[in-house]
């Protein structure tokens, strides 16, 4: 009986049928998340999506080993760390600062709901970056300091203190109108 020789880096038929699939449902399972994350960050959809193409060919491109269970926090680290290029950006400030934050028009019923996660959101891209990242992944990806603390390389001391900096500054921002940066 013969073996087929599997030279290492050389995918094999079947291989790339396997990481099709994985890349596949990798996709169809976060993409959702992480144009989520780089709207909620760029508050422009055509840079979000950019950036949610970026990450998932940086995915397919590099073909990290991901454990399982923690690809979700591999693809939002990526996307905030793209947008936090993109952020760096002079011309990206000066044009994003002023747009609105969310494109969709509401039903009659939800006008209060709206004008609330707008005022939110305004709110939030307000905050410095070290801030906003902490927010958006503790109360729109729902991940706990812990999680954050190990996806932003950071102890866990520094995300809490981070969290409730933020949610102080984010108050301050709300109550008075002010920017807190």
């Amino acid at each position: 009986m013969q073996q087929a020789l599997v030279q290492p880096g050389v995918a094999t038929p079947a291989r790339q049928r396997d990481s099709t699939l994985y890349f596949t449902e990798l996709y169809e399972k976060y993409a959702t998340d992480v144009l989520r994350m780089c709207y909620f960050y760029l508050a422009d959809r055509q840079k979000a999506e950019d950036v949610c193409q970026d990450v998932f060919v940086r995915l397919i491109t590099t073909n990290p080993d991901l454990q399982e269970g923690r690809e979700k926090a591999w693809l939002l680290k990526v996307a905030m760390n793209r947008c936090r290029d993109l952020w760096r950006g002079a011309w990206l400030k000066r044009v994003v600062l002023g747009s609105p934050v969310f494109e969709l028009v509401p039903a009659p019923d939800q006008y209060g709901q709206m004008a609330d996660q707008q005022e939110m959101m305004a709110a939030i891209n307000q905050l410095p970056a070290m801030f906003k990242e902490v927010i958006l992944l503790h109360y729109y990806q729902g991940y706990g300091i812990a999680e954050i603390a190990e996806m932003m390389e950071l102890p866990e001391g520094t995300i809490s203190s981070r969290l409730s900096r933020g949610r102080k500054k984010l108050e301050v921002i709300l109550t008075k109108g002010g920017d807190a940066r």
